[in-house]
């Protein structure tokens, strides 16, 4: 489709001859200040025209508008493959990047809340006394000023300042130099006396009279007043007093920080920070865990209760006396002995540690074992229950103790971070302060307001802010950095999103839209990579790359609004439109074999029993934050590892595991991280085919004749690999204060290895050329070439969807789902093995086009029919709709989640009342 050019620049965004990657020359325009989304099979080049060539431009303008100084250091950045590109915008990507490693990060410092939390505490904040619960006020030369300010005109007034004298100085000589500097008397018993009259023994307190006062009303006064006020705290260290001279009546006034004998500290934006040690937690220095004596390991099956040995280091013969103690004592405090751990209130596993006068805690269990730490025996016994645990000091918010005398409407900070979103929001609404504090405060409220907001649309109610951002999945830190981003509401920008409906619910679909729409209506152009229709219903515009994926894909197939969209031959239409369609299995599998998990209670699961039946398709399902990767990632998988005598992480908190699972030898979880560490990974190395292929090469007649090895042809050794760029392709020059930049390797421009072995041809194609080829060229060039061992190996990578992946791919480029799928693809090629698996996958619909879905279910069915088993987390309908076996939980996220609401075949599922799944199933079914 040839771009007319009379298309507004200002209105649209121009792109002319796109041919990176797959791209066919393709020209595109894409209408400014709209909800684009751009869709496609998998591989079609969709991504490549969002980000690599529209942001890249993007990125690569804003770098040109820099200094040259700035420049040199950036130098290259390549610009796209295009003939030209108008109209374009600033642009920010949000990526689905694996969340951040860092263990200081949570999502209060991500979304910057808690930066404005901090600035709030620090202006507004009220201290009161943990003592007296009074507030802690110092009082400035302002507020006595005003106080002077209540008395009549012609009201006669003392200032004094309350003098101690120190022991070692002689009182008489302190009141000469007093009259040195110019005062005349002091106040001494009830009176008034100069200082040269002052009595021969007169003790060691006393006030100085600093100035006598006649209150008159006029500015030059207040002037005087105030600076009389100043002095009389520099002699008062810190004190002053205003005293009537009729009534006699004093107030007192200190601009010291204390109440109650005890001083506090002035609150200021580092007393809130964890990451500053000013505010942090002494003693987990604001990491909010230490190493220490973790309470999993002493309690490590919360089903039995005290009476029945609950509580690990005292069981046996010798420890058993400090159990007997609590037990035989209980009735006198009412502790219940009987009742399981996991059914204790906070107050009373808290009695159990801290112990009382009736029996010995456990703390001072572990204290008296760390005393006599030179006897073997405590050491051992030390040593089997240290692990990671919740800060004693601060018990995991972070901050020091100081920090909770500080409140807002009766919540110190602490308490706030610790709520989820869902319970902040109506706080801040409800907040009712001062017009002294409103004024101040007004600004950070509206920023904290409309941050907390956004976290709500896109689906995050469940989060609290002291969340650490590691333990959060690639959809949830997306969507907080889609929600930052709508924070620091930029006008006139690009977004371009890849997929943001990842982990979403389809109930929380919709909320997103709206979140899209006010980034739009804000004035920004929002382009979204999508797959899901609800989404592309939304859309101003839709871009439909296709027809088909890699090498047969990079053309524009249908452009415009869905409706006219749904009207053209591209797969995207004939899936939404009906003609084509992921068909619902004939009959459900059925499988005497199950896995029952008895009284899982990790994080927020309600104590719940699940069964998951084995030997076919079980899919996970329920809102965002129901607990469905705490049921899988937390439980199933490290108990189902244990049992088959993997090792992994230790597994949560749970009573039992039953069932017939007898016949499963070992246990894979393909999630998405990267499928290699190393930027040289690929996905041939990956399923071990590229040993087969380096093989082949080091036979042909010019290895032989130059003694080339199959190490030769590899750019992991030295040898055969370029030797400027390691076999990488590419030099990575570092920024000191932006991304690195990767520019081709200007030795071997980009093909890895040595001229002299690139001589070296296989059916006129060299190593670096079949690297280059797609999967399904090089089934198709090796097919052709009767290499069967080689196309063996890449033939699930085409069954699972990716024969539009290169063979020499860097690993690091492909998305979660692609990582996922070639994950699946290594374990189809050695899914032949007798030993029975259990396959458990997170999210595999990742990144997939309808199409794809129907390539990845036959995938699935190809390993349950050779026997293992398949458990599936999933939020994609059209996936559920297959499953053989639906586990719902839910009804909410977070606290009002870990329940199961639902569990049966999809037809079973949709009679469900409160499920939210069975309503989204029912439309489908």
């Amino acid at each position: 489709m040839a771009v007319e050019l009379e298309v507004n620049p200002k209105e649209n965004i121009i792109i002319k001859g796109a041919k990176l990657h797959n791209l066919k020359n393709i020209d595109v325009i894409i209408p400014r200040n709209k909800l684009v989304v751009i869709t496609g099979l998998s591989g079609s080049g969709k991504s490549t025209l969002a980000f690599d060539t529209l942001y890249a431009e993007g990125q690569r303008r804003y770098v040109e508008s820099l200094s040259s100084y700035a420049r040199q250091f950036l130098g290259k950045l390549d610009k796209p493959k295009v003939d030209y590109i108008k109209g374009i915008a600033p642009a920010i990507a949000i990526e689905q990047k694996v969340n951040s490693t860092n263990p200081r990060s949570t999502v209060g410092t991500t979304t910057e809340i808690y930066d404005y939390l901090k600035l709030l505490f620090a202006r507004i904040g009220k201290t009161y006394s943990p003592i007296s619960g009074k507030e802690v006020k110092k009082d400035s030369v302002t507020d006595v000023v005003r106080h002077v300010k209540t008395y009549g005109e012609g009201t006669k007034l003392l200032l004094l300042a309350p003098i101690k004298i120190d022991e070692n100085r002689d009182p008489l000589k302190s009141l000469q130099l007093l009259s040195k500097q110019g005062y005349a008397r002091i106040k001494y018993n009830g009176a008034v006396l100069r200082i040269d009259a002052a009595p021969e023994d007169i003790s060691r307190e006393f006030d100085l009279v600093v100035d006598r006062v006649v209150v008159k009303d006029d500015e030059d006064f207040y002037h005087r007043l105030a600076n009389a006020i100043d002095t009389a705290f520099f002699e008062g260290k810190g004190a002053c007093i205003i005293e009537e001279l009729e009534t006699g009546k004093q107030t007192r006034f200190s601009n010291k920080f204390e109440l109650d004998g005890l001083s506090f500290l002035e609150p200021n934006v580092h007393l809130f920070s964890f990451n500053n040690p000013y505010g942090a937690c002494p003693n987990c220095e604001g990491y909010g865990d230490v190493i220490g004596i973790d309470e999993d390991l002493v309690v490590p099956n919360t089903a039995l209760s005290v009476y029945e040995n609950a509580i690990s280091p005292w069981r046996g013969e010798s420890m058993g006396w400090y159990r007997d103690q609590l037990i035989n004592s209980a009735y006198k405090f009412d502790f219940p002995i009987h009742k399981p751990w996991f059914e204790l209130s906070e107050a009373q596993r808290q009695l159990v540690w801290e112990g009382n006068a009736h029996f010995i805690g456990l703390h001072k269990f572990f204290a008296m074992l760390e005393e006599k730490s030179y006897k073997i025996q405590n050491r051992v016994m030390l040593s089997r229950y240290r692990g990671k645990t919740k800060c004693s000091l601060c018990k995991g918010r972070r901050l020091r103790k100081e920090t909770d005398y500080v409140k807002i409407a009766g919540k110190s900070i602490s308490d706030l971070v610790e709520l989820p979103i869902q319970r902040l929001i109506p706080f801040f609404k409800d907040l009712s302060l001062d017009p002294h504090d409103e004024q101040i405060a007004s600004r950070l409220l509206k920023e904290i307001n409309t941050r907390l907001g956004f976290l709500f649309k896109v689906g995050l109610s469940y989060l609290t802010l002291n969340r650490k951002s590691n333990s959060l999945s690639g959809g949830e830190s997306q969507r907080i950095n889609l929600a930052t981003s709508l924070g620091s509401s930029l006008v006139g920008s690009m977004y371009i999103l890849d997929e943001p409906s990842i982990g979403l619910h389809p109930k929380d679909t919709e909320n997103l839209v709206e979140v899209l729409k006010s980034l739009r209506d804000l004035g920004n152009t929002v382009i979204v990579v999508e797959h899901d229709e609800d989404i592309m219903k939304a859309a101003d515009q839709v871009i439909d790359i296709g027809p088909e994926a890699g090498t047969h894909g990079g053309e524009v197939v249908a452009c415009g609004p869905l409706p006219q969209v749904l009207k053209s031959k591209s797969l995207t239409a004939s899936y939404l439109n009906g003609s084509k369609e992921i068909a619902v299995p004939k009959k459900r599998r059925t499988s005497p074999n199950y896995i029952e998990i008895i009284g899982a209670r990790e994080n927020n699961l309600k104590n719940i029993d699940v069964r998951f039946p084995l030997n076919m398709l079980t899919v996970v399902t329920g809102v965002s934050g129901s607990g469905k990767s705490t049921l899988v990632k937390k439980l199933l998988y490290p108990i189902i590892l244990k049992e088959v005598g993997g090792y992994g992480e230790k597994a949560g908190q749970f009573t039992k595991v039953e069932g017939k699972y007898k016949s499963i030898k070992h246990v894979e979880f393909v999630d998405q991280n990267p499928i290699g560490r190393s930027s040289r990974s690929n996905p041939v190395t990956y399923i071990k085919a590229y040993d087969d292929i380096r093989n082949l090469y080091a036979t042909q007649k010019l290895s032989k004749i130059r003694a080339y090895q199959p190490k030769h042809f590899s750019f992991n050794v030295d040898g055969g690999r370029c030797e400027k760029c390691k076999g990488e392709g590419e030099i990575t020059v570092e920024m000191q204060f932006m991304a690195d930049v990767h520019l081709e390797c200007d030795a071997c421009g980009g093909k890895r290895f040595k001229k002299e072995v690139l001589e070296v041809k296989f059916n006129d194609a060299n190593i670096d050329d079949v690297l280059n080829m797609t999967i399904d060229d090089a089934i198709a060039f090796f097919e052709t070439h009767k290499e069967t061992k080689i196309t063996n190996k890449l033939k699930p990578l085409q069954d699972v969807g990716l024969g539009y992946v290169t063979l020499g791919q860097s690993s690091s480029t492909l998305s979660g789902g692609e990582a996922q799928r070639i994950k699946l693809a290594s374990f189809l090629v050695k899914g032949a093995t007798k030993d029975k698996a259990l396959f458990i996958f997170d999210e595999p619909t990742t990144g997939l086009h309808f199409h794809d879905i129907k390539k990845l279910l036959k995938s699935f069915d190809a390993l349950i029919s050779k026997g293992h088993s398949v458990v599936v987390i999933e939020h994609n309908i059209e996936l559920i709709k297959c499953a053989d076996y639906i586990i719902d939980l839910g009804p909410e996220g977070g606290e009002n989640g870990g329940n199961v609401l639902a569990s049966g075949t999809p037809e079973e599922i949709i009679k469900s009342e409160g499920s939210f799944t069975a309503k989204y199933l029912a439309e489908k079914l």
